[in-house]
């Protein structure tokens, strides 16, 4: 990353944020408020591609890609419309340079690349995952560093010291299967339609309390890291000894979901307590789980810890949290040269301090 003085300052203009990582197009305006950053988004358009996948049961890449390609640029225009402004407004570009499908990264990387080189402002790549991280920057409560964070998002489930932004250091990784991925890969063993995360949640919700249990993985040892392929199987085998009636596919789901979310408090509070934190963050698409909410705000009262959620709607990938994050990096000097360059792998722990 250039730290060199931009060819342009942004003089706080909008940032234009564009994430294509994997299924979800996301466009976003924000004008950066340091002291209160949710004041400063001004437009979000959101297009998600879960019916082109649905008939594969998961995302299929090329596909992905292509429907980057056709969505972007409306909704570039949409957003600018929603805001009453147009590209000459600008002040610089932020896109998702991953972690993520390297063809959809392209996408995204190449259009906000080629704007940001045509409207003479600095464009910045954008980790995908420090855009979950900052999003509940974006509500009226903000946290202020330093924090725990455990970003629960594809797959990805990570614990993470946030010191500063920018200054991150990875407490806990996952293994094997990340928590979304688990409740996918469950939801489809137990024939639950695409995109099964959400769907096996509703389902829960009609389970029988303690009609099925099992194991909380890897929290009778010492560690951070996460396993949840064990817990996977697990859940196989008593789907396929049982009944498989509606309400047993039910109950199921309701002791997968009650495994998974003790699981992640149970880490997170190991987490706070190692860092000596009283912050804690919860950002990536299985924040939105209502029961994970609703436990870990309860752990949070006994405790005596603060838990921050982004609002549902920036909890899955979105445009807002990259133009936030994209913000603050230029905002601080940071942006691309004319090269476009994404990164599907890429270590959190590497980025720059802002």
């Amino acid at each position: 990353m250039d730290n060199k003085e931009f060819s342009k300052p942004v003089n706080n203009r909008p940032i234009l944020g564009i994430e294509s990582s994997c299924d979800e197009t996301g466009v976003a305006l924000l004008r950066w408020e340091p002291d209160a950053p949710g004041r400063g988004l001004l437009a979000h358009t959101l297009y998600s591609q879960i019916k082109l996948h649905a008939d594969y049961g998961g995302v299929v890449p090329e596909l992905a890609s292509r429907d980057h390609v056709r969505k972007l640029l409306p909704l570039i225009r949409e957003a600018l419309a929603q805001a009453g402004l147009t590209v000459q407004d600008l002040g610089g570009v932020a896109y998702t340079a991953g972690p993520g499908l390297v063809g959809a990264l392209l996408v995204g990387a190449s259009a906000g690349r080629a704007l940001a080189w045509a409207l003479g402002v600095p464009a910045v790549g954008v980790h995908h995952m420090e855009g979950h991280l900052l999003a509940p920057l974006l509500e009226e409560n903000p946290p202020e560093p330093p924090f725990v964070a455990l970003l629960v998002s594809g797959g990805h489930s990570l614990l993470v010291e946030v010191k500063a932004i920018g200054q991150y250091t990875i407490l806990g990784d996952t293994l094997d299967d990340a928590a979304g991925e688990a409740f996918d890969k469950t939801a489809k063993m137990m024939g639950l339609p695409y995109p099964g995360g959400p769907a096996l949640a509703k389902l829960a919700e009609q389970g029988t309390v303690g009609a099925f249990r099992f194991s909380r993985p890897m929290t009778d040892r010492p560690g951070l890291d996460f396993s949840f392929s064990g817990l996977k199987t697990q859940v196989l085998l008593a789907w396929q000894k049982s009944d498989q009636s509606e309400q047993t596919r039910a109950d199921i789901a309701r002791a997968f979901q009650e495994a998974i979310v003790d699981t992640l408090i149970i880490k997170c509070r190991r987490a706070l307590q190692a860092c000596g934190a009283k912050r804690l963050v919860i950002a990536g698409g299985v924040g939105a789980n209502r029961h994970l909410r609703a436990e870990l705000a309860k752990a949070g009262e006994k405790d005596g810890f603060q838990v921050y959620f982004p609002r549902l709607v920036f909890c899955t990938d979105n445009g807002a949290m990259i133009a936030l994050a994209g913000a603050i990096r230029l905002a601080s000097g940071q942006h691309q040269d004319e090269t476009v360059q994404v990164r599907p792998r890429w270590d959190l722990q590497t980025l720059p301090a802002a």
